[in-house]
């Protein structure tokens, strides 16, 4: 049996017998049918970066077949700022092979996610599920690859302390329970994402617990595995959704803020990328990382200024990327080092079978570890709306295979070091450093519009709507205002608790 059937938790994978890419609108009347389903729902992300609903009661198979295949119209005004409700319909038309079993509906239901057209039948120039197909087209047609990506979801859970068993503060990293109180939570959130088609590669808890006010804040993070950079952007919006309803029946509070208190763990959402090429991994050569890797990392060092303005989009974000955390602050790559912009983790380059050796009754594997290498750009957090961020990045590895000094780049950028280690203050000074504020990225991201306005990847009017958004912010010099008042960045964090 093919593998990726096998074991599949997705209920529609297990009934029709293919992969998801391959479901048909008769695969999805087929399993409707059977199944006893009673109830569609199209999901489609807007301008505020969150899933938006609408449902349909199947009345009978002639409507079925009608919204699945003409979709609906809906009101574009209300959904992204750039549509004047002059001329505000929009289409939105599911894909089947989004398609997934609504684990919360009491009713049987299929949600599907969608895309948007104009009125012309055409995708929706400035939607950014349709940018990220467009970055993504584009990619493969400079380089002859594709990119893959898959996300770290970090998120705090936030519910009463009963003061039994009490974490060690910003310990937290790979905790169990019962110093651990969110674990159960975090695995029924995984299965869940799981049936609904998410490829995850593992979960935990992270470094950030503490309590306050009589609350645990509890950090986890989910992480994906690498998949096609359209599905990775799905399935982590899918997942955001899961975990915010189920906290929501089990009486939680979640927040997938970049920061939410002085002195703890920020959450972030570390975007990591793989090129492949006819079904290899191509980021490794010979057991080093290869020209391909190195040139896609010197895309991103040279657009990093601009990234943030899609992967750190309101003022909280900027407070998380300071000096001398985790959260980078400076310019450069590195290997298995946690104080750079770009990180290339352990990649299972050693000639050994390690397996073997924990295991000797084992016979040699000579399983192929290249697969799994990829490089981490690790500034994003959860305030991004994730096509525009996972848009962006392929833009940004794109742009490095059109550079004619990108080796060069990637030569005077790497650090093996800890640059914020006092002995490497001249290693630091010589690095250029993110942008410290919306404000600083709008101008960053004015700057270096072309690059990603290229191929008509982004178009002007959603680069112009970025901008100006983040302007609107005008934070240039909050974080050194709100350095020494509390209060005031309480505040702050509690109006942007629930972004993205």
């Amino acid at each position: 049996m093919n593998k990726e059937l096998e074991m599949n938790p997705n209920q529609l994978v297990a009934f029709i017998g293919k992969p998801c890419a391959e479901f048909t609108k008769a695969d999805i009347i087929h399993y409707i049918q059977e199944n006893g389903i009673r109830m569609v729902n199209f999901m489609y992300p807007a301008g505020d970066g969150r899933l938006k609903t609408l449902n349909f009661v199947i009345n009978n198979l002639g409507y079925l077949d009608a919204i699945l295949t003409c979709g609906e119209r809906v009101d574009g005004s209300s959904l992204f700022p750039f549509i004047e409700a002059g001329s505000s319909d929009l289409y939105v038309i599911p894909r089947f092979r989004t398609a997934f079993l609504d684990p919360f509906a009491e009713i049987p239901t299929l949600s599907m996610l969608c895309s948007f057209f104009n009125k012309d039948g055409e995708p929706l120039e400035s939607s950014p599920e349709h940018t990220l197909q467009k970055a993504c087209k584009a990619f493969t047609n400079v380089t002859g690859m594709e990119f893959q990506a898959m996300g770290e979801l970090e998120y705090y859970v936030i519910a009463p302390d009963s003061g039994m068993f009490p974490a060690t503060d910003q310990k937290g990293y790979h905790e169990s329970a019962p110093y651990a109180k969110f674990n159960d939570f975090r695995t029924q959130c995984m299965a869940y994402i799981a049936q609904a088609g998410g490829q995850i590669k593992y979960g935990h808890s992270e470094v950030g617990n503490f309590t306050l006010n009589g609350m645990i804040y509890e950090q986890n993070e989910i992480e994906f595995l690498p998949v096609r950079a359209e599905d990775a952007a799905d399935q982590l919006m899918i997942a955001k959704w899961i975990i915010r309803n189920l906290a929501y029946k089990n009486g939680y509070d979640i927040t997938f803020a970049p920061k939410i208190t002085t002195g703890k763990a920020g959450s972030g959402l570390h975007i990591h990328m793989r090129i492949m090429k006819d079904g290899q991994n191509q980021m490794l050569q010979d057991g080093v990382l290869s020209e391909t890797a190195r040139k896609a990392i010197a895309g991103m060092m040279i657009t990093a200024p601009s990234i943030t303005a899609f992967g750190n989009t309101n003022p909280t974000s900027y407070f998380r990327l300071v000096p001398h955390q985790e959260a980078p602050t400076n310019i450069c790559w590195g290997d298995r080092n946690r104080s750079v912009l770009v990180r290339v983790p352990l990649g299972w380059a050693a000639k050994t079978d390690m397996c073997i050796t924990a295991n000797p009754l084992e016979s040699q594997s000579n399983y192929d570890t290249t697969q799994k290498q990829t490089v981490e750009m690790r500034s994003p957090d959860g305030s991004a709306d994730l096509y525009q961020l996972i848009a962006g990045l392929a833009v940004a590895c794109r742009h490095g295979f059109e550079l004619e000094n990108a080796l060069d780049i990637a030569e005077k950028t790497y650090v093996n070091v800890n640059i914020h280690q006092k002995e490497n203050a001249d290693k630091l000074k010589a690095l250029a450093q993110l942008p410290d504020s919306c404000t600083a990225s709008a101008e960053c991201l004015q700057q270096q519009r072309e690059i990603f306005e290229k191929y008509n990847v982004f178009s002007p009017a959603m680069i112009d709507g970025i901008i100006n958004k983040l302007q609107s912010y005008n934070d240039k010099i909050l974080r050194s205002e709100l350095k020494d008042n509390p209060e005031a960045m309480l505040a702050l964090v509690n109006r942007y608790f629930h972004c993205g």
